[in-house]
């Protein structure tokens, strides 16, 4: 990864998550927080839950600070409208993040423990590699809760992003 990607990444985060959580916005409250057997995290609250809880804990390590979660499936928020509050601060912190990086910076080794302590290490362009693809994963459950819910989910195609800013 270089810091181009990883920059690119970023936004790309945060735009596929603003088009995502504006889908959202158009269900009932009893779809937004219906229980679904495809969903990981229960629902579409707990999905979008997760990413962004997921986003804190790695960027979170990466500048040495631990958040201090208990689980993968702690909620953060209650509602839509104060998740969708903490995912636009924390793309901007994402993207913030992403423009400080060098080559050297991708290159150093965090180290880092686990949800239960064991102790880890990895070069921070591995765990923003994990941290993006984690989040195109859970970005496709949640488009297909939007699905089934009843709601036309948003293309995320890398390409609709690049065309839609870049010009």
């Amino acid at each position: 990864m270089t810091p181009q990607d990883c920059r690119d990444h970023a936004k790309f985060n945060g735009w596929a998550n603003q088009r995502l959580y504006d889908a959202a916005a158009g269900l009932s409250e009893a779809d937004y927080f219906r229980v679904r057997p495809a969903a990981d995290f229960g629902s579409l609250h707990g999905t979008l839950n997760h990413l962004l809880l997921v986003d804190q804990l790695w960027i979170g390590r990466a500048e040495g600070a631990d958040p201090g979660f208990t689980g993968l499936d702690q909620i953060l928020h209650a509602d839509l409208r104060a998740l969708r509050r903490a995912r636009e601060t924390e793309d901007l912190r994402l993207i913030a993040f992403a423009e400080r990086q060098s080559e050297v910076d991708l290159a150093r080794d965090i180290s880092y423990r686990s949800l239960v302590g064991e102790a880890y290490s990895a070069p921070l362009s591995r765990i923003l590699r994990n941290l993006f693809n984690h989040q195109t994963h859970h970005r496709g459950q949640a488009h297909a809760l939007l699905k089934e819910a009843g709601r036309q989910p948003p293309d995320l195609d890398m390409f609709v992003f690049w065309s839609e800013t870049e010009g």
